[in-house]
C-alpha cells in the first residue's frame, strides 16, 4: 500500500469532500479520486459511498479508518521525533498565534529565539479564525499560542500562561451600550454572532453560548469568518460578540462599545502542539514565551506610576 493512498483516504474520511481533500493534499481532485479508486481496488471493496452531493464512509470504510488511523498517526509522530532529534535546534519552526495580545508575546519570544539560534528559521503567522486545529494537525504550524480550552486527544497543551477579562462588543446604539457593565444574564438581550467553521462544540459554547446561566435563551446572529467581518456587523447593529478584554484596546472602532462582563469566565491562553512531537525547537520557544509572560507579570506588579494599565493576569 502506498503512503499517499492511505493519507488520502484518512483526509477524505475526515473531510468527506473531494475538493477540500485536494486542497489539503495540494493535489487535483482527479488525483484524489485516482488514489481512492486505486486503494479500493487494492482492498477489493468500496470505502466511500459517493453521490453528486455527498461523500460517506461505507461500513467497511469506517472500520478500516478505525483500525488504521492510530497506526498512521504513530508512524508520523515517530518520523517527526526522529527527524527533530537528528536536526537538533535547526530547520524551520512554524508558530501560530490567535490574537493580537498573544501575537505580540510570541513575536518577542521569536526574536529572542532567533538571537540564540541563528541557524533556526522561524515563521510566525496569525492562525485561522474559523478552524483552530487543522493547520496544526497538517503541520502548517508546529506550535500555537491560543485561547484555551483545548480538549483534542491528539494535541498536547501547556498550562494557562495568562488570563484576561471577557467583554461584549455591541453596537453603540444598542440599549446595553449605555450601561457601565454587564452580567452573563444580560446576554439574553442580545443576538450573538457565531464564528463559522470547524470549531468544536465546547469552544463554540464559550464563544457564543445559547443560554444564560439561568437558562434564558440568547439570540443567534449571522455567521462570521474573521474578526474584522464581525466588527463591521456589530457596528451596523447586526449582532454582538464576546471578545477578550484586549480587543477594546487593539480594535477600537466608531459605532462599537466594549462592555465588561463581571461574571464571565476569563479568557485563558496557553501553548498547544501535536502530542508526542515536542521538538527541541518547540521546547526552546515554550521557554521563551514563559519568560516573556513572566516579564509582563513583573511589569504589571510594578508601582502604578511605572507601568501602563493592563487587564492581563499572569
Amino acid at each position: 500500500m502506498e503512503r499517499d493512498e492511505l493519507e488520502c483516504f484518512l483526509i477524505l474520511a475526515e473531510e468527506l469532500h473531494f475538493g477540500r481533500t485536494a486542497v489539503r493534499m495540494r493535489l487535483s481532485r482527479a488525483r484524489v479520486s485516482q488514489l481512492i479508486q486505486r486503494l479500493e481496488r487494492r482492498l477489493g471493496a468500496p470505502l466511500f459511498e459517493r453521490t453528486s452531493r455527498t461523500v460517506l464512509l461505507t461500513e467497511l470504510g469506517a472500520r478500516f479508518r478505525e483500525e488504521v488511523e492510530p497506526h498512521h498517526r504513530a508512524i508520523e509522530q515517530a518520523v517527526a521525533r526522529t527527524a527533530a532529534a537528528a536536526r537538533g535546534i535547526g530547520g524551520t519552526l512554524r508558530v501560530g498565534f490567535a490574537a493580537s495580545l498573544t501575537g505580540e508575546i510570541a513575536m518577542q519570544a521569536v526574536d529572542d529565539l532567533r538571537g540564540s539560534y541563528p541557524e533556526l528559521a522561524v515563521e510566525i503567522c496569525e492562525m485561522s479564525f474559523t478552524d483552530p486545529f487543522t493547520q496544526l494537525r497538517d503541520r502548517y504550524y508546529d506550535v500555537q499560542f491560543m485561547e484555551l480550552p483545548v480538549r483534542e486527544d491528539d494535541l498536547a497543551k501547556g498550562p494557562t500562561l495568562l488570563t484576561e477579562g471577557r467583554m461584549l462588543a455591541v453596537g453603540a446604539d444598542h440599549p446595553l451600550a449605555s450601561r457601565p457593565w454587564l452580567t452573563m444574564e444580560d446576554l439574553a438581550e442580545t443576538t450573538l454572532l457565531e464564528v463559522e467553521g470547524a470549531i468544536p462544540d465546547y469552544r463554540r459554547e464559550t464563544q457564543a453560548p445559547q443560554r444564560t446561566p439561568n437558562g434564558r435563551p440568547i439570540g443567534t446572529g449571522p455567521g462570521v469568518t474573521s474578526l474584522q467581518e464581525a466588527l463591521m456587523l456589530i457596528a451596523a447593529g447586526k449582532g454582538a460578540m464576546l471578545t477578550a478584554a484586549h480587543t477594546a484596546t487593539y480594535q477600537p472602532r466608531p459605532g462599537i462599545a466594549y462592555l465588561q462582563i463581571l461574571d464571565a469566565p476569563p479568557v485563558r491562553y496557553g501553548l498547544v502542539w501535536r502530542a508526542g512531537e515536542s521538538t527541541a525547537a518547540v521546547d526552546a520557544f515554550v521557554e521563551r514565551v514563559v519568560a516573556e509572560v513572566e516579564r509582563i507579570g513583573r511589569k504589571a506588579q510594578a508601582p502604578e506610576a511605572d507601568r501602563d494599565r493592563s487587564s492581563v493576569t499572569v
